[in-house]
């Protein structure tokens, strides 16, 4: 069984808390640094500052056991073998640049604490060739080359499945410029790739397994940082994809669910992504796309399809707005349930969530909004402050209450397993806009709900107790 290593996370976000949490559940000796003192209290003392299944009880069963947290960098860095940076790396302005300014102010801090042979591993997200400005930085503050490698260790998590997609992944990218480095990782990753960890008492299960274990691939540092941006843009294509079939398929009253299918059957292409709604979000698309087409542009590539993907992504919520806008004729005044804060149900990650953005746009329209959503409300109301026009409601039927129409903004499935008979009880006219297409187009006729949704013939309810089927 391979030695356990010792390993220094720096940043609680998202990542880098799943990262340290995942390590020191396949064995590993893990210190989680940040310099936000109130977040590693609550972590110190037990709170969870994210929302992410599995991850409670992981921290529960390792805290003060294989993993401990801090605000001393220079120490968990003196006592580790491998420092991973798992700070943000927002998009900076307009021009779709990544900000490395805290990936830098972390690098000089662990400069200054490096007295020994050091791996510095990236696990944030960042354009290609910051390895090399990371080994740039390190050598200015007067660090021997003899004392360090870079690694590029990309993440492919999914926030709400995060956890299992760790410990569970697809593939583990590892971007070395040395052997000893890369042999470095290796062991970090032996209890997946040798499938050690799936055979331990407790496991999370999942797609791997003992006899199916994990697959390392080791690049160079440059081609590692591009597989991460690739990744996340052919992901997003896919969703831009599809959600232009929709527009096309609700056009000539097709149904998209059926087209998706149909197209998702070939292997080549895969059924993943192809989900039609209100367009990707979050923390990860939006940037990564920008970022990666500014990378492109930086090199002299034209890389124009970048540009139509953010394009498509923008007009959906754009299309979504105007079909409520076509159910209701007018906005002002209107009271509108909107089921869904998050970016994507399993998260309350409302970080370019298109449910935020559309719910602005509808205010800015007149529209009054009482908005639910089993995990978001709290992040919400930090962007969205409780007002005479905005409120928020303890569930999906108190939303609905009154309301003239129901808004589908998140795919929780919770929102997808609604009374539809108390909702409709409930509402001030029986109107659904599903943005999310979590309903049956048949199924919300028979009970009796005027319903639009994305990439499918809406149906609207006529005089005399009549259903006629119209394309928007």
């Amino acid at each position: 069984m391979t030695e356990p290593v010792s390993i220094c996370v720096i940043g609680s976000g998202y990542v880098g808390l799943v990262a340290a949490t995942c390590f020191a559940e396949m064995g590993h000796r893990v210190v989680c640094v940040d310099n936000d003192e109130a977040k590693v209290k609550t972590l110190c003392e037990g709170g969870m500052p994210i929302f992410e299944r599995h991850l409670p009880e992981l921290l529960s069963k390792h805290r003060n056991q294989g993993l401990s947290f801090m605000t001393d960098l220079a120490f968990a860095v003196a006592q580790s073998d491998a420092v991973f940076i798992a700070v943000g790396t927002p998009q900076e302005g307009d021009s779709g640049a990544a900000d490395l300014s805290f990936v830098e102010a972390v690098v000089s801090e662990i400069a200054r604490s490096i007295g020994s042979y050091k791996v510095i591993v990236e696990k944030s997200t960042v354009p290609v060739y910051t390895n090399e400005w990371i080994g740039r930085v390190l050598h200015r503050h007067g660090v021997p080359a003899s004392d360090f490698d870079v690694v590029s260790n990309p993440e492919f998590l999914r926030e709400g499945t995060a956890v299992k997609d760790f410990l569970h992944p697809d593939r583990i990218v590892v971007g070395a410029g040395s052997e000893r480095a890369a042999e470095v990782l290796r062991r970090i990753y032996a209890p997946l790739t040798e499938g050690t960890y799936y055979s331990t008492p407790g496991a999370l299960a999942g797609q791997r397994s003992e006899s199916n274990p994990a697959r390392l691939l080791v690049t160079s540092p440059q081609s590692a940082e591009i597989i991460k941006h690739a990744s996340n843009a052919f992901l997003a294509l896919k969703i831009s994809f599809i959600n232009s079939v929709a527009n096309l398929a609700e056009a000539v009253d097709a149904d998209i669910e059926d087209i998706a299918v149909g197209i998702g059957m070939d292997s080549r292409i895969g059924s993943k992504f192809l989900r039609a709604g209100l367009g990707y979000g979050g923390s990860c698309f939006p940037k990564d796309v920008a970022a990666f087409h500014w990378v492109a542009q930086q090199r002299g590539v034209d890389f124009q399809l970048l540009s139509e993907v953010r394009k498509i992504n923008d007009a959906q919520r754009d299309i979504f707005c105007n079909k409520v806008l076509s159910a209701l004729w007018t906005l002002r005044g209107k009271r509108l349930a909107a089921l869904g804060l998050a970016f994507k149900g399993g998260t309350d990650d409302i970080r370019d969530s298109p449910a935020i953005d559309v719910i602005r746009r509808l205010l800015a329209a007149g529209a009054t909004i009482v908005a639910c959503d089993p995990a978001a409300q709290e992040r919400a109301r930090e962007v969205l402050a409780e007002s005479d026009k905005m409120r928020y409601a303890g569930d999906v039927y108190e939303a609905a209450h009154n309301a003239d129409a129901a808004l589908i903004l998140t795919d929780w499935k919770e929102f997808g397993e609604i009374d539809l008979d108390r909702l409709k009880g409930e509402m001030r006219f029986p109107i659904v806009i599903d943005g999310r297409n979590l309903y049956n187009p048949t199924t919300m006729r028979e009970h009796g709900f005027t319903y639009l949704s994305v990439g499918r013939p809406a149906n609207y309810e006529a005089r005399q107790g009549e259903l006629r089927s119209v394309a928007i």
